[in-house]
């Protein structure tokens, strides 16, 4: 027999399907409201068992160019700070400055762009139409 199943009906088999998808879909954690984060600063929340730097970029002219999400641990140092960092752009990537030591940590990717060897995790961020900001668990 090619089928290595356990005999079930196909409503028991449909159901379990769907019981699995449903406890492995992605969570997301509201953080905060995009007007509650100072433009070009971050801010740190727990998002699952991490901790999180959620950062608002806005530009010159007052747009918001958008919301990022990394590992708040800055793994030269080991401490908890980079939501605490400063953003900008270097050689054309958005990242953010560690307060520590001063490595750049891509925005988009989290490689560090000192030492390849560091990076930190980045998670995937929406922002709902009222303006709240989610960040989904890794």
């Amino acid at each position: 027999m090619i089928n290595s199943l356990p005999d079930q009906t196909a409503q028991d088999f449909s159901s379990e399907v769907v019981e699995t998808a449903m406890t492995q879909a992605p969570k997301w954690t509201y953080v905060c409201r995009v007007a509650e984060i100072v433009p070009n600063t971050g801010v740190c929340a727990k998002v699952g068992s991490s901790q999180v730097a959620v950062f608002r970029l806005v530009s010159p002219s007052g747009e918001d160019e958008g919301i990022f999400a990394l590992d708040n641990h800055d793994p030269r140092s080991g401490a908890n700070v980079l939501s605490r960092g400063m953003v900008g752009d270097v050689a054309g990537e958005i990242v953010v400055a560690s307060p520590v030591y001063k490595n750049h940590f891509c925005l988009n990717t989290g490689r560090c762009l000192e030492d390849e060897s560091w990076s930190v995790q980045p998670y995937a961020v929406r922002v709902s139409d009222d303006g709240m900001i989610l960040v989904r668990e890794a």
